[in-house]
């Protein structure tokens, strides 16, 4: 049995359910083929259940710290089978919610493998859809005017680190422990694993950070990636830069061993279990794109501006197609590439007006240039900083270490980049990206009356600070 429809989205992680919605908006009859549940990697092994494993966190350091807020908490313990159960109603609840807009909008959803089929009877061009099931039940095919491939990604391995449950696991397999270790090793300190490192020493766990770059956060502000790493430190986490995790000197027994490489001596590693945490590859094996003529580099799709590939009624959004792998990010390339189908012409993704997150503790935001990236393109730069010790909602919460960071270009007085670390600034980037959105300048934020008292302050006295005139510095 052949069905049509104008759009097939292969993927129903954040960017494909997305599409889908916004295409069924736009009266596109839409299918999405997922051979696991809606939601896919960010709600079920990512965004979602990794946050809440966050808060549990947090809520267990400031149960254990409440003597410093006047509250003598005797006996604080942590049940960590209560921690997971948590985490599981929320992700469930989600997902229920998740299935209820495909059937709000019509959105037609098959539950399992799709492949890409060539130039078939079903079609002259490539890009009808086989989706096969797992229970035995015969595949069915679907004949879509156009495709959108967004299919995600998976945790990356080493060579030698395999996933091993009971030693070697990856952020997959680290979300469904039962219990916690008593110490682990956890091989990359980008943002999943500086998140990750963060959680598990508020859980009590022992960790230790083997970074291969000279430092953590890499792709971060400097000033923000060293700040980071003094906390860390700070708070216990051992945190190793330069090193280069030696594979081939695992020994697994009772827990692990691992050498490293670090500034040209090797140092021994021990723990309960490693984390493998050196970012992640697209899922494109078996989808059928040998199918087309669709362009691979790198391990991810090629597109233009719209997602479109070289098949043009054959689109590709978020993580397979590399760039910044984020959910929202996904979510806006869906709906830039059902709109450009629609023949609505909407305006490109300018991804230096995207903000990105990172939830440890202390959280990381920032959206625009670093100040390196600033100078490397040659512009004549102003900046400003000021830290949460001097705001009076930062010492109420009991965080007051780090700052906000604001990069402004000296000639046109155009903000180049915002960065920050502190609390709860994930929730408050979103300010300076509408600042950059409107190309905004730090007169013009720090002209906005920021209430009092809240931590947004430091943003009002950050872009004071570019132009020397913070008031409270």
């Amino acid at each position: 049995m052949a069905t049509e429809y104008d759009l097939v989205i292969l993927g129903g992680g954040t960017g494909g359910y997305v599409a889908a919605i916004r295409a069924s908006q736009l009266g596109l009859k839409t299918a999405i083929v997922e051979k696991g549940k809606l939601g896919g990697t960010c709600l079920h092994k990512g965004c979602i259940p990794s946050k809440a494993l966050l808060r549990s966190a947090e809520v267990y350091r400031t149960a254990k710290e409440g003597d410093k807020f006047g509250v003598e908490i005797s006996d604080v313990t942590l049940n960590f089978s209560k921690v997971q159960d948590r985490k599981a109603a929320i992700v469930s609840q989600l997902h229920k919610g998740v299935q209820h807009l495909m059937k709000q909008g019509k959105i037609d959803v098959y539950e399992g493998f799709g492949r890409i089929l060539g130039p078939s009877i079903f079609s002259p061009m490539p890009g009808s859809i086989s989706v096969e099931f797992e229970d035995g039940k015969e595949s069915e095919i679907l004949i879509p005017k156009n495709v959108i491939i967004a299919t995600g990604s998976r945790p990356r391995t080493l060579p030698g680190l395999e996933v091993d449950p009971d030693y070697v696991l990856t952020s997959d397999e680290v979300l469904e422990l039962e219990h916690l270790p008593k110490s682990i090793i956890i091989v990359g300190g980008g943002v999943i694993g500086i998140e990750w490192a963060s959680m598990l020493h508020d859980f009590g766990v022992e960790v230790t950070v083997l970074e291969y770059a000279d430092r953590i956060i890499p792709t971060e502000d400097e000033e923000i990636s060293k700040e980071m790493q003094r906390l860390m430190k700070k708070k216990g986490v051992n945190i190793v830069t330069k090193a280069k995790v030696l594979p081939e000197t695992l020994v697994k027994d009772n827990g692990v061993r691992i050498a490293a490489e670090v500034k040209g001596e090797e140092r021994s590693f021990a723990a309960d279990k490693i984390l493998v945490s050196v970012g992640r590859e697209a899922n494109l094996s078996g989808i059928g794109l040998e199918n087309t003529e669709i362009k691979i580099e790198k391990g991810v799709i090629v597109t233009n501006s719209f997602y479109q590939t070289k098949e043009s009624h054959i689109y590709a959004i978020g993580d397979c197609i590399g760039g910044l792998q984020l959910a929202h990010v996904a979510s806006h390339e869906g709906i830039v590439a059902v709109e450009h189908i629609a023949g609505k012409s909407p305006d490109p993704l300018d991804y230096n007006l995207i903000s990105k997150c990172i939830y440890s503790s202390p959280e990381v935001a920032s959206v625009g240039l670093t100040e390196q990236q600033a100078k490397d393109q040659n512009f004549n730069i102003k900046v400003g900083k000021f830290s949460f010790r001097a705001i009076g909602k930062a010492l109420v919460f009991g965080e007051s270490d780090g700052f906000v960071k604001i990069i402004a270009d000296k000639d046109t007085d155009d903000i180049l980049g915002v960065h920050m670390i502190g609390p709860h600034v994930t929730d408050m980037i979103s300010e300076a990206g509408l600042a950059k959105v409107l190309d905004a300048t730090p007169w013009e934020v720090a002209h906005t009356i920021h209430p009092h008292p809240t931590l947004s302050e430091a943003i009002g006295e950050a872009a004071l600070a570019v132009d020397g005139l913070a008031l409270h510095a």
